[in-house]
Parts: C-alpha cells; structure tokens; sequence
C-alpha cells in the first residue's frame, strides 16, 4: 500500500483549488511542461486511450498526444479548457473533476493526474479512475518540483512559498482498487529569464490568494534575491533546477 502524501479537508481543498478557475493563459505560458524521460516511464507501450484528468491548459495532455495517444482532457475550469482547446485541438475536452470525470466505465488505459493529485478527494478519486480504466489500466500521478536538494533553489521556493520542499519518504496516497505502486525521478532544469521566474511565481496558489501587501513583499523580495543576492542580470537565461517526481499503479483485476 502506498501510504501518507498531502491530504487536505473539503473546504481547503476548494479553496486553494479554486485559485487556478481563472488565468489560463497565463498559467500555459509561465509554468514548465514535462521531461520526456518521466512520461516514457509512466506511457505503457500498448496504451492507446488516455484521460489526463485536472489537464489544466494542456501541459500532460501535449505529452500523451505527441505519442499518439487519443487524450480525453478533464478540468473543472472553463478557462484552462479553452486555453487547452486552442493549443491542442485534437483532444476530446470534458469539463469535470477527478471525482466525477463523465468519462464512460472501461474507456481507457492510462489516467493521468499532473501537478493536481493534493487538490483532490484521493479515495474517491482512486475509485473513479479505477471506473474509467480498462482491466490492467494505469493511474499515473506526476508533479514537478523545484530541486530543493540544491541550496540556492531551496531558499527560492522559500521566498515563493512555493511549497516544493521534497521528502524522500513521500509516497501519495492511492485507493486499494490499484496494486505494483512505482516510483520514479527525473532531474532536469528549465531556461527561463528573471522577468519569467517573476510570472511563475505569479502562477502559484499562494500568491494568487494572497493580499497586494503580500504580493509586493514577495516579489521584492524575489527581486532582491535575484538580483543583489544571486547577481544574475536582468536578461540573463537562470537554469532552474527541478525533480519530477512520478508514480504509477495497476488496476486491480476484481
């Protein structure tokens, strides 16, 4: 069994969820994609139908289609579907919830959960994707983080509240419905400029339910630790280290 993870009550997990109803194109545009080596790991070979559930603006879901995969996206934000709509036109959308995706009983073989697995009911959602998949599916959950192992970075997402701060002895909670629990890391970086990381920290929950003080305060702050702190110039491409970590389950044959 795979056990602990970050669990969340109803109302705070709708509070902080609620935070990502708006803003899809900014949030395509800022945050990172995925490294091939994590999602070659998780794809099974025979996999031909998926469901990338809470696909926001479509990050996993260019993934699964650039290997051919037929991608059913399902996000409970109007708004992030239709920034995925326009990027990536070949995949079915559903607006629904990890709990309640309105996909048919046995309709694919892979689901995949990205960066959105703590904002969910994870019993109940374990049972639905067990609904959805097909005998001997795949649940797949995935979530970049900054590479906190790494000094610099580590006081980074400090002044982001980030909340990426990695314990090796984290393993998500997954429903009983799924059995051969993996794990699997990838360290990589992504090139991005000062102004970018400024946009990316835009894009987090803490700062978009934070107050205009609050705000200000950590930006300033990013700034200072930039700039005065670190040195790095204003046009200067920064390589951000990040870990991302990915699971997978089998489903059960019941």
């Amino acid at each position: 069994m795979v056990r602990g993870g970050p669990r969340m009550d109803d109302e705070r997990r709708r509070e902080f969820g609620s935070s990502f109803q708006q803003g899809g194109a900014h949030y395509d545009r800022v945050r990172p994609g995925y490294p091939d080596d994590a999602v070659d790991w998780l794809v099974p070979p025979s996999a031909r139908d998926a469901a990338d559930v809470g696909a926001g603006t479509g990050k996993y879901t260019a993934a699964l289609l650039a290997r051919g995969l037929r991608v059913t996206a399902v996000d409970p934000s109007a708004d992030m579907l239709e920034q995925l709509a326009i990027n990536y036109p070949a995949a079915r959308i559903v607006l629904g919830t990890a709990e309640h995706t309105g996909i048919d009983n046995d309709a694919v073989d892979l689901v995949t959960v990205a960066q959105a697995w703590h904002w969910v009911d994870q019993a109940a959602a374990s049972a639905e994707a067990a609904r959805i998949l097909r005998p001997g599916g795949t649940l797949g959950l995935i979530w970049n983080q900054l590479d906190v192992s790494i000094p610099w970075v580590h006081r980074l997402s400090r002044i982001m509240h980030a909340g990426d701060v990695y314990r090796p002895d984290f393993r998500p909670f997954i429903g009983p419905e799924f059995i051969r629990h993996e794990g699997h890391e990838t360290h990589w970086a992504d090139p991005l400029t000062p102004a970018d990381l400024l946009e990316l920290v835009k894009s987090r929950s803490y700062y978009l339910r934070a107050s205009e003080q609050t705000r200000t305060k950590v930006l300033a702050n990013l700034d200072w630790y930039l700039h005065e702190h670190l040195g790095h110039d204003r046009e200067e491409v920064i390589q951000l280290p990040y870990l991302t970590l990915t699971w997978r389950a089998m489903k059960a044959h019941r």
